[in-house]
């Protein structure tokens, strides 16, 4: 039985627990309600509420799906550092192609047969004129003040008609004009284009591909302003994403339904990992910690499931992508733990023997999940391959029939679901990329490289800033709400915990 001393110790070291759990617990919940500077983005949250869904008219939807669109376009610039606007062409063979070739060549040969007339007739040649002086004129910027007045000089519309009433339109000298004015304006990527405009005679066919390079120039004039804006965009964006995030849940309230399971099911499991030996209680969690172990999971999601949560939707695709580039590097730095296990240290020294693999690797098991055994068969006959032609090459002996087959069974067992290597590697890759996500901002080589990655570092490392930047930018837009969630979830239970004692 423990004296009295010992008795009188342990309640006071119980009692100072709970002081010291409850003061850890007070300090997060006023980060979270202030701006957890841990957590940037995170505030306290404006009133819950929790109306039921409501009916919505047409004209509500389709307001909703312009503003998520005008939405996802003003994140995809800032998130995307290599987002460019591209000219869309139909499909080779498609009827929409098929019928603007047709609308096009019946215009430009009306324009064909007016030239052709006997006096021409220039009705149509005018007003692809006045195009054209429209098109240059928006591509000039504020300080063109003298290449304004050169284009309202030249292509006088009203003088233009009067010289085509009394036939003394000269085209060529107007398209000459246009076309210097062209290769003043255009991005050194165009000069190639310019140059052979000029080596055009035949008027229709000069016209048809002055409008095919102002358009080209359009769509680098563009790009050139969004380039321009980037900075701007990337300060504006997060207010610009809230409200219209907000505006749709206005619409829809219980719009946030499978983020709180999400960050509910992240809860869940890293209250279970830290969870108070001592039976003090629940262990007291930072949302921090919730919201990094919730975009892990993300890279392990069910691809074949609905509920993804609302508040990543629009980099869903970006994710998805990331998830299956994770997969594949599983999969080759367990083949090359393999490998190197069974044909010896010595193939790791052998020079692009491990760029061969993954290249073999990549190529053979991408886009093949659902045909991932057979993937690894051919992957396994041509690694053998590979390692026998390599090793006699650097003075080692070939595999033998033995080893054959162990490396090839090893291989094709990757496939598993208990595979030990795969799982292990899998747990490495995941924690260090989850070092990228406690991190200010992403950077390289701030945390240890586990064992086994070294030969898919390079790619690691690339997934890591990506997912760090998605994560960066998601808190900073949606913390108000995954605070009021966060706050539900984390401090609910320890509340109740607390007042009981």
């Amino acid at each position: 039985m423990p004296n009295s001393e010992d008795t009188s110790n342990t309640s006071s070291k119980d009692q100072q627990d709970q002081k010291d759990r409850r003061s850890q617990l007070n300090d997060i919940k006023s980060n979270v309600g202030n701006g957890d500077p841990t957590m940037p983005g995170l505030c306290k949250p404006g009133p819950s509420r929790s109306n039921p869904p409501r009916l919505i008219s047409m004209t509500e939807v389709l307001e909703t799906a312009r503003d998520v669109s005008n939405m996802a376009i003003a994140h995809e610039i800032v998130i995307n550092s290599n987002f460019q606007i591209q000219k869309v062409e139909s499909p080779q063979n498609s009827l929409e192609r098929r019928v603007k070739e047709i609308v096009h060549k019946a215009f430009w040969d009306s324009l064909q047969a007016q030239l052709s007339e006997t006096p021409p007739q220039f009705s149509q040649a005018i007003k692809l004129l006045q195009e054209v002086k429209e098109s240059l004129l928006s591509l000039l910027l504020p300080g063109h003040t003298r290449l304004r007045a050169q284009i309202g000089e030249v292509l006088d519309m009203e003088l233009i008609e009067q010289q085509a009433k009394h036939n003394a339109l000269d085209i060529q000298r107007l398209a000459g004009f246009i076309i210097g004015m062209m290769a003043t304006l255009c991005a050194p990527v165009r000069d190639e284009e310019i140059k052979k405009l000029k080596g055009l005679t035949e008027t229709v066919s000069l016209f048809r591909e002055i409008f095919r390079v102002l358009d080209l120039m359009k769509i680098d004039m563009a790009n050139f302003t969004v380039k321009a804006l980037k900075p701007h965009l990337q300060q504006e964006s997060i207010q610009y994403e809230r409200s219209k995030f907000q505006e749709f849940l206005n619409k829809q309230p219980n719009a946030l339904e499978h983020t709180t399971a999400w960050l509910k099911a992240a809860a869940e499991e890293i209250t279970n990992l830290v969870s108070s030996p001592r039976g003090n209680g629940p262990a007291v969690v930072s949302p921090t910690v919730v919201l990094n172990q919730g975009f892990m999971n993300l890279l392990r999601w069910d691809k074949d499931t609905d509920m993804y949560p609302e508040t990543v939707l629009m980099d869903r695709s970006r994710l998805q992508e990331l998830q299956q580039r994770v997969d594949q590097l599983t999969l080759v730095a367990s083949i090359l733990l393999v490998t190197s296990n069974t044909a010896g240290a010595a193939i790791g020294g052998l020079p692009g023997f491990v760029d061969k693999v993954k290249q073999v690797t990549g190529a053979l098991v991408n886009g093949l999940n659902d045909k991932l055994e057979e993937a690894l068969v051919a992957v396994s006959d041509q690694i053998y391959k590979e390692v026998n032609r390599a090793l006699p090459e650097q003075g080692y002996t070939p595999l033998t029939s033995e080893q054959e087959a162990i490396l090839k069974g090893q291989i094709r067992s990757i496939t598993q679901r208990d595979n030990v290597i795969r799982n292990l590697i899998g747990e490495r890759i995941h924690s260090y990329l989850k070092g990228f996500l406690s991190l200010p901002a992403p950077r390289n080589g701030l945390h240890a490289l586990p064992g086994g990655l070294a030969p898919i570092q390079a790619e690691l490392k690339e997934i890591g800033c990506t997912l760090g930047r998605l994560l960066h930018h998601n808190r900073m837009v949606f913390g108000p709400y995954y605070s009021g969630i966060l706050m539900k979830l984390l401090f609910r239970e320890s509340d109740a915990g607390m007042d009981s004692r």
